[in-house]
């Protein structure tokens, strides 16, 4: 440890070495997915991600003898410390994230430094690891190392939950992710809720029209702040980050695959699936170079998974406490269960992730059979 050093990231070939540095470290593990390196590096550089509109960060890197050895962001997002304290956030509230270490010594000393950082800054209590924005990969994974996550889910080495425990955090929420066998049709029960729905004549599930994409992100956008605001972790999406997203995921979104449910005419629910971007992604080893772009947007014209991933869905305030929420939920989800097998050749769904104490969303999971299959932590300490 005499060698250790940490220091600020300020420039951009330290923001490279922040980036390569888990490729190294998961060379041998199977499941993870490398992401794009120039993806990676957009996430954590201010001009060219909406997210650092309303929030700062610090990077630090850990070396020893001038080999990188770990790293770490401390992170304040201005628009979560405006959010009340009961749903996690609020004034006082930093976090850190995008954590990797080759060994608990180096994890400590980085986290050490990213608290005094976050204090520095006027914060009270730590919360992580959140990767960076919540909309991005919140939580670390403590259930479900043996397969691959999906597109937008972290992955971790199994040995830094004890790190972060022993460092004095404490699990402040768990969120899951379920998986279900999409060939199997749904129990009958489910069947027969859907049916009703769909002789209800106030009730159209229809599907998104990506010829009028920044229309139908509008409503889209409308119905989840809506639905989503009384969550644990919520922070509303800005026009920065909607712009973002777009850029991102327009190239997987398909008509077929995200619906919306009008109610008398009146959007009130959406889900949105996205075909597993990281299974092409996955060989391309974080590089489009040589051929890898001319792989990628041949998948993409026709794309063939295994996984079709859910990762959001809403059902306006006013509805979530009726029978009709449920029932919209289902029609949806079966809608693109049909068309994930159909036209994708998916056989396996995955839904998430889910608040540990959304008991809605969890019954809708269980009731069409699917299981936890990824569970991942949430910890907080004062500072």
């Amino acid at each position: 440890m005499s060698d250790l050093t940490i220091t600020a990231v300020t420039t951009k070939a330290e923001r490279k070495a922040f980036v390569d540095l888990p490729f190294r470290l998961y060379e041998d593990d199977p499941a993870w997915v490398p992401p794009l390196k120039g993806e990676a590096l957009g996430l954590i550089t201010p001009e060219k991600n909406g997210w650092y509109s309303h929030a700062k960060a610090q990077l630090f890197l850990a070396r020893e003898g001038g080999r990188v050895v770990g790293r770490i962001s401390a992170h304040i997002d201005t628009l979560a410390l405006t959010m009340p304290a009961e749903q996690g956030f609020g004034p006082g509230v930093g976090q850190w994230g995008l954590m990797e270490a080759e060994r608990e010594e180096v994890f400590v000393a980085l986290l050490a430094e990213a608290e005094e950082w976050l204090r520095s800054q006027g914060m009270t209590k730590a919360l992580g690891p959140i990767s960076q924005s919540i909309w991005e990969e919140p939580g670390l994974l403590v259930q479900g190392h043996d397969h691959a996550p999906t597109i937008m889910m972290g992955h971790a080495k199994p040995e830094y939950q004890g790190w972060i425990e022993r460092a004095g955090y404490a699990v402040v929420k768990q969120l899951f992710t379920y998986e279900l066998d999409i060939t199997q049709e749904f129990p009958p029960i489910v069947k027969r809720i859907i049916k009703s729905g769909e002789n209800n004549p106030r009730i159209v599930v229809r599907e998104v029209d990506k010829r009028k994409f920044e229309e139908e992100a509008a409503i889209i956008l409308s119905i989840l702040n809506d639905a989503w605001s009384d969550n644990w972790g919520f922070v509303p999406l800005t026009p920065p980050e909607i712009k973002d997203v777009g850029v991102k995921l327009k190239p997987i979104v398909f008509n077929d695959l995200i619906r919306i449910a009008e109610l008398d005419g009146r959007p009130v629910a959406f889900m949105i699936t996205l075909p597993d971007l990281n299974e092409p992604l996955k060989p391309l080893n974080g590089s489009l170079l040589p051929f890898g772009w001319a792989k990628l947007l041949l998948w993409l014209r026709a794309p063939k998974v295994r996984t079709m991933r859910v990762p959001l869905m809403g059902v306006v305030k006013e509805l979530q406490a009726s029978r009709m929420a449920s029932q919209l939920a289902f029609m949806m989800i079966e809608y693109i269960r049909r068309a994930s097998v159909e036209r994708y050749g998916a056989t396996r769904g995955e839904i998430g992730w889910i608040l540990e104490d959304n008991q809605g969303m969890r019954s809708i999971a269980e009731t069409i059979d699917s299981r936890v299959n990824k569970v991942y932590n949430v910890y907080e300490r004062g500072l």
